[in-house]
């Protein structure tokens, strides 16, 4: 196209050249006591060159008025592209684990580049890696200030406020940042963990309806959840002495978590507290088919109340009924039998609750025997042989956390150790020796610019 106009264009001046050259003419200028008689094409031509020397005269004072302006944008760029490299040195440190580096190309790059999101960040890592919370806190708070990075600066602020255990500032924080980003699936975790925590029940409830509403977990997960939650709600009304409530609570509660022993038990019991004994029978046989626990099987000797001993191994054979395969089941009937010194029957249980540990059984096992030995055979010593086994015999199942491996004697939401959220689970404790063996050399969680701590991994006791 431009090569068109350029030859349309020279078409024009040779139309125009040949015109005046046809017709001839002169041109008499007279300006003062200066006079100037030539024709119309030098006329012509002579003002072309003088239109041309002053287009190149304002290009040139152009251009060197621009000089200035480029300088400066050279020198951004030079300065932008330093700050850039400063920037990329710094996360390569962290992610290396050299904070006085990292430190150096943070103040390098907040030099270069001012305090930018990317900086203040970058500096609030290196300051925080390198041990140095007070820094870290300014750079984070500095985040605030600015509308879109203030996010970053409450995660920041979060992780710090629970590295240092204040959580209720770590609480009003994550407050803070589900009001602002309330899709942000860990600020659901951290800020529902945190209430949690603080025993701000119905506040998580209502938090855990929102996240349920946003699909930020799993239905099923979600239910498990709000069972617990209400749980705890009816712990809180019967401590208030709302009893209608604390029932009402409970058996909601039970049905999203049938397989937790605990809250089960504890609607059972508030059961049998309004008299309504069948209703809480009922629980415990429909808990007892899908997971068995010895809780469950106190509940049920309440229930048996003062029955004979004879009795009571019927009563308990009809709970083992519900799951016979189980050998929670044979122990029940085991431990009823032993108390009515139906020795035989006893015997037979326990034998088939042995029979269901191939590992060996476990130091519960173990003392029942002895019991069993002592009860029936006192003069032949072989209580003592059980007794010797008990020792060195597996551990018996308890709670243990997932989380940091402490054993809880009660089921309970938060675990006694680390207070974290639903982490209690029900199985034998892991042998010290196996345990040393397969722990590993935990990493700093700092490595890099975009590692923010986790609002709950940074305290070491409120992932989920």
């Amino acid at each position: 196209m431009r090569r068109l106009v350029a030859f349309a264009l020279l078409i024009v001046l040779a139309v125009v050249a040949a015109t005046i050259a046809n017709q001839p003419g002169t041109v008499d200028i007279t300006w003062q006591d200066w006079e100037a008689d030539t024709s119309v094409g030098a006329l012509i031509a002579a003002v072309a060159v003088v239109a041309i020397v002053l287009w190149l005269v304002f290009l040139l004072i152009g251009s060197l008025m621009r000089v200035p302006g480029r300088f400066r944008r050279n020198r951004r760029d030079r300065l932008r592209r330093a700050g850039e490299r400063a920037l990329t040195r710094g996360m390569i440190a962290l992610a290396a684990g050299d904070a006085i580096l990292a430190k150096r190309q943070a103040q390098r790059a907040q030099l270069l580049l001012g305090s930018t999101p990317l900086t203040l960040m970058l500096s609030a890592q290196a300051a925080q890696f390198d041990g140095d919370d007070a820094a870290a806190r300014r750079h984070y708070t500095a985040l605030l200030d600015g509308k879109e990075a203030a996010f970053l600066g409450l995660r920041g602020l979060i992780g710090q406020a629970l590295r240092e255990g204040d959580g209720d500032t770590a609480l009003s924080l994550a407050e803070r940042a589900h009001e602002t980003h309330p899709n942000a699936r860990w600020v659901f975790e951290t800020l529902f963990a945190l209430q949690a925590r603080a025993g701000h029940w119905e506040a998580a409830r209502e938090t855990l309806a929102g996240a349920a509403r946003r699909q930020l977990l799993d239905p099923t997960r979600t239910e498990h959840y709000h069972g617990i939650v209400l749980y705890e709600l009816s712990r809180e009304a019967e401590r208030d002495g709302d009893r209608r409530r604390a029932l009402s609570l409970a058996a909601n509660a039970q049905p999203l978590i049938p397989e937790l022993a605990a809250p089960t038990a504890r609607h059972a019991r508030l059961l049998i507290g309004e008299g309504r004994r069948r209703a809480a029978r009922r629980v415990i046989q429909r808990a007892w088919r899908l997971a068995p626990h010895p809780e469950l099987a106190l509940v049920w000797s309440v229930l048996g109340g003062s029955a004979p001993a004879l009795t009571l191994v019927t009563w308990f054979g009809k709970l083992a009924a519900q799951n016979p395969t189980s050998s929670e089941s044979a122990v029940a009937v085991a431990e009823a039998a032993l108390a009515a010194q139906l020795w035989g029957e006893a015997r037979r249980h326990l034998g088939l609750a042995v029979a269901a540990h191939p590992e060996g059984p476990t130091r519960r096992l173990c003392l029942l025997m002895a019991r069993l030995e002592d009860s029936e055979h006192p003069e032949e010593g072989h209580a003592r042989e059980w007794f010797d086994r008990a020792v060195a015999a597996p551990p018996d199942p308890t709670y243990i956390c997932a989380r940091c491996g402490g054993e809880n004697v009660e089921w309970a939401s938060l675990c006694g150790h680390c207070h974290g959220f639903d982490t209690l689970v029900w199985r034998a404790p892991t042998p010290p020796a196996l345990r040393a063996a397969v722990t590993l050399p935990q990493a700093s969680v700092t490595g890099s610019l975009l590692s923010i701590p986790d609002g709950l991994a940074a305290a070491g006791q409120w992932d989920r």
